[in-house]
């Protein structure tokens, strides 16, 4: 099955010049999410993690399945306002603006070691503040993996820059 078959570009969304992937088909059609899930655990398997951390909105689809799947919990990295409690903050930068994220300062025990999880890696600004939210809350990271790498905006090389390992399952 080729999981890209079921990401088509939506272009201009959602700004002129930004050629979005649509994850909708794919979480749409049960064999290819199932597929999808089976080979975000593959990617994982030599990556040493207690936790996963889903990114808002789509690596929580990805992390939850994921999660469920390896039996790990699965922590929130969230936009401004959405978390009760304390939270941990870091601002990112986007292929398009920037944005901020939040998690809550007590959510991860100190000894957790997480593996990031999102749907796209682009520019790496999602996953470098992630990390951060991490590395703040005094958790280790042990990786980050995402379902598709858009190479020509080199984010894996941004992430390994910072010591972050990073696979995905697909490139473009």
């Amino acid at each position: 099955m080729n999981l890209l078959d079921y990401l088509p570009v939506v272009p201009d969304f959602p700004k002129p010049g930004i050629m979005f992937r649509d994850i909708s088909p794919l979480l749409a059609n049960a064999a290819a999410f199932k597929e999808a899930t089976h080979q975000l655990a593959q990617i994982s398997q030599d990556l040493e993690f207690t936790h996963l951390l889903g990114i808002e909105s789509r690596g929580f689809i990805f992390g939850a399945a994921l999660a469920n799947e390896l039996s790990k919990p699965l922590i929130l990295a969230r936009k401004p306002n959405k978390l009760p409690l304390d939270v941990h903050q870091e601002s990112y930068g986007l292929e398009y603006g920037t944005d901020l994220l939040e998690m809550q300062k007590t959510i991860l025990p100190t000894d957790a070691k997480v593996l990031l999880i999102d749907d796209v890696l682009a520019t790496g600004g999602t996953l470098l503040a992630s990390a951060k939210l991490v590395e703040k809350s005094g958790a280790t990271v042990a990786g980050a993996i995402t379902l598709l790498e858009i190479s020509f905006l080199a984010g894996m090389q941004k992430l390994a820059n910072q010591g972050v390992v990073a696979k995905s399952v697909l490139q473009i």
